[in-house]
Order: structure tokens, then sequence, then C-alpha cells
């Protein structure tokens, strides 16, 4: 670390340390004027997260670190980034929002240094340190707001796949789920879970798959279909297929798709009628062992 470097540390560590509330306040006034209106960040909140990270700032510059390695070896500063961004993203902040903060924070120290000293050599380097400093904190804050606001949509797109596949009670121990639409496998994927779960908890002994609202079946559609038969099959309930329209019977006759090992029907109707039924079968008594 040259001595310019040097002067640089301990002009941002002087301010760190000698006048945090005014860099917090700062930082929290700039961010109040560039959000956008609806940022889904309030006044409150962003002097929280100022007042953490300004610490956090602190601690990590007086480690022995060099400046650009700072946010991403110091666990307390890494964690105050990504706590920010993952709050942001939670909070419905918008991108620009978040993407201004940290340019925000430079100017806030920057303008916090002016004040103990007017060299333009010093404030020179000062700018080249705090940019050193603080450029992987806006990387690492852009990468971990991507990913919270990727992983919130995988949620919601989950919520929405559970709410419109429900497993709906029909008859004492005969359950059903109401397909419409498309059948990809992330969607089979989460049929299967809720209807296995179903059946556990009512103690089902028959499931129905009605793909009245399915408008496509082709091997894919099949293959998820047969897969959930027999995972329902493994928890000791029957299960039975309704909505074999006509064109969905000849589709699966023209493709050669094998479901005589599942019971099908036309309507639910006949699909219920056939379910109760099944529930209704004598116990078998089992084959008495033999002795030797």
């Amino acid at each position: 670390m040259d001595a310019r470097e040097t002067e640089a540390r301990i002009h941002v560590l002087a301010a760190l340390r000698e006048r945090p509330e005014k860099v917090a306040d700062r930082w929290v006034r700039l961010q109040c004027e560039q959000a956008a209106p609806g940022s889904g960040i309030s006044e409150a909140e962003l002097r929280q997260e100022a007042d953490a990270l300004v610490d956090a700032l602190r601690s990590g510059l007086e480690s022995d670190q060099p400046a650009d390695r700072v946010v991403t070896t110091h666990p307390v500063l890494r964690r105050a980034i990504v706590e920010l961004s993952l709050s942001r993203a939670r909070s419905g902040a918008s991108p620009t929002a978040t993407s201004l903060a940290v340019p925000a924070l430079k100017e806030s120290l920057l303008e916090a240094v002016q004040h103990s000293t007017r060299d333009p050599g010093a404030l020179h380097a000062t700018a080249l340190l705090v940019n050193r400093l603080l450029d992987p904190a806006g990387a690492l804050s852009f990468e971990t707001y991507a990913a919270g606001r990727e992983e919130i949509v995988r949620r919601q797109s989950r919520q929405l796949l559970e709410v419109s596949t429900p497993v709906v009670r029909l008859w004492d121990k005969v359950l059903a789920v109401p397909l419409i639409g498309t059948l990809d496998s992330t969607r089979a994927q989460v049929v299967m879970e809720n209807l296995l779960e179903a059946i556990e908890r009512e103690e089902a002994q028959a499931a129905i798959l009605d793909i009245t609202g399915v408008s496509t079946v082709d091997t894919v559609v099949a293959h998820h279909l047969m897969r959930t038969v027999d995972a329902v099959r493994l928890m000791g309930a029957d299960c039975v297929i309704s909505g074999i329209r006509p064109p969905i019977a000849r589709t699966i006759a023209e493709l050669g798709i094998d479901l005589s090992p599942v019971l099908t029907h036309a309507t639910l109707a006949d699909a219920l009628a056939a379910a109760t039924a099944l529930t209704e079968r004598p116990a078998q008594p089992a084959d008495s062992a033999a002795v030797v």
C-alpha cells in the first residue's frame, strides 16, 4: 500500500469514526431524493440499513485487507450488504433504487472526507480508494438482489401452481385433482406431491385425475400421468383417470400410448362411481402362511 492510499484510508476511516451519523444521514437523504415513488423502502428502513452498513464499513476498513477485498473477506460487512439487498428484494424495491444505493454511499463518504481535507491530491486518492472499496459492494448487492427476486418469483410461481391444481375431496376416501391447461414437469411434480400428501392426510383409498381441461395429451403428458398413478398405488390407493374425450382417445391410440393398466372413464361422474365402488371392496384375507 503506497503513501497516497494509506493517507486516503486514514481520511475515510476518520470520517467513519468521527462522523458516522452524518455519513448515514447524507446517504439516507441521497437515496430518498433518487428513489422513485413507490420504491418500497421507508426512510426509517433506510436509516436502519445505513447505520448498520456504515458501522460494518468502518469495521471492515480497519482490517488489514486491501481495499478491493474488504467487502468479500470481511464477514460482517458482507452480511450487511447481503441483508440490505435481500431486504430490498423482498420489499419490492425497484432495481434502480437498489443499484443507486452504492453510488450514493460513495458520494456521502467523499463529502464527509471533504470536512477534513481540501487537498486535491488527497481527495483524488480518496475517490480512487472509495471506488476500489465499494465497487465490489455494488456487484455483490446486484447479484444478491437478482437472486432474491428470482427466489421470490419461483416461490410465487409454485404457489400459483398449487392454487391451480387443488386436491378436492369428492367422497369419503375419494379425492380428485382437476387438471386444466398444460401438464409440464414442474406442474406434474406439484400435482404428485399435493395428491400424495392429501392421500396420507385424508386416508384416501382412491384418487381421480380429471384431464377434461387438458387441451393436449401426448407422450410427455401420458408419462407424467403414469408416474402419478404409480406413486398413488405405492401409497396403497387406487387411481382413476377421467376426461378421456374422443379427440384425446384418438390421439392416445394414434401415439400408441398404453393406458391399459389404469382405469379410465369419459366423465368425472363415471370416474366417481368407479372410485366409490373401489373403496367399498371388502378386504381380501391374506393367505395362511405354510408351517414348516
